[in-house]
């Protein structure tokens, strides 16, 4: 272009190139300042790529880890959280952000699944809050975003022809699943009753039920849905934490902190899609207790009144819930159950 200008004169010639360079280096300056002001939305997932301000982010990997506590032939969990990712809802919005690959990992446990999201195997996960409090306890990088329920009962059942009453406990072996919000159910209530020997034994559920069932436990906690079956089965119901109210679990969404390095809108994007499942579940509600039923095997109508759609939480933190979750960490450091103490308020990321 520029040769193409060149005239007779060789002043006026230079004047010409002079003034073409000067105005194409003005259009470079204005393209480049256009291209930083648009924060990097031709990126994929472009949503993601700016914040308000304009500034870019950081684009997050395209496959996420989430870990999830029950073992069942879908590989869902229940909540709003099962149903997004079995209606493909919640997979959906994490497109928007360049998320394509969503892998659900089961666990038997809290404390398991604690240890994969600490190792880096798990990007983030939904337990119950004893496990979640613990792992923070040890220096866990965590974060709780979402307390997706608060409502979790533990039973407490004995076997046939053994105890009947908390007092009958004395000198009494429970299994339990340690570190988990059953544990904290069971030591809190042998506290309050002054039930002095009891020994508490590790068992995972299936291996608690069947020690109860040959004697050799005389009692074992369980949750809501297993422990009604039993309870159906002749074994005595001993106590449930709705009695003590001060007892009672709640269910926890943790993200590692090297995640939210990654992804640091994670927990705005996170509870946006729940709350599209939990609105689109709302709306399905016989839908919603038949996929319980596949998850369990129980009926639909049992499902309905063990966890009811109206407890699954349609906040990510409430006062009350709040409360319980200071209550649980406050008994697990005064028992030396947890290994330190920590700023509740830290932890939370609201």
């Amino acid at each position: 272009m520029i040769e193409r200008q060149k005239q007779s004169k060789r002043g006026f010639g230079l004047f010409r190139t002079t003034h073409v360079v000067i105005l194409l280096a003005a259009m470079v300056a204005f393209l480049a300042a256009c291209g930083n002001s648009d924060g990097g939305a031709k990126t994929a997932g472009a949503s993601a790529a700016a914040t308000s301000g304009g500034a870019a982010k950081v684009q997050p990997p395209a496959v996420i880890n989430y870990g999830y506590i029950g073992t069942n032939k879908l590989n869902f969990p229940g909540g709003a959280e099962g149903w997004g990712f079995y209606k493909g809802i919640i997979q959906d919005e994490f497109k928007k952000y360049g998320i394509t690959d969503v892998k659900l990992v089961a666990f038997p446990n809290g404390p398991d699944q604690s240890e994969s999201l600490i190792s880096g195997r798990l990007d983030f996960g939904s337990l119950g809050d004893t496990p979640a409090l613990l792992a923070r306890s040890t220096g866990a990088k965590t974060r709780a975003i979402t307390q997706g329920a608060t409502d979790s009962i533990g039973y407490l059942i004995g076997k046939k022809g053994g105890p009947t009453t908390i007092a009958d406990l004395k000198g009494k072996t429970i299994a339990i699943q340690k570190g988990s919000f059953m544990h904290r159910y069971i030591a809190g209530l042998v506290k309050e009753q002054n039930v002095p020997d009891v020994k508490f034994i590790h068992m995972l559920r299936p291996d608690g039920e069947a020690a109860l069932a040959r004697g050799e436990v005389d009692a074992m906690t369980n949750s809501a849905i297993f422990a009604l079956k039993q309870i159906d089965q002749g074994f005595p119901l001993i106590d449930d934490a709705s009695k003590h109210p001060n007892l009672i679990g709640t269910s926890i969404t943790v993200v590692s902190e090297d995640y939210l390095k990654k992804f640091p809108d994670f927990q705005k994007v996170w509870n946006e899609a729940r709350a599209k499942a939990l609105k689109d579940l709302q709306a399905k509600p016989d839908e919603y207790y038949q996929f319980l039923s596949q998850l369990n095997g129980f009926t639909p109508e049992l499902n309905k009144k063990v966890t009811p759609i109206s407890s699954i939480r349609d906040v990510n933190f409430a006062d009350d819930g709040i409360k319980l979750l200071d209550g649980t960490k406050k008994f697990l450091v005064d028992e030396k159950l947890a290994e330190k103490d920590f700023d509740l308020n830290q932890w939370l990321l609201k």
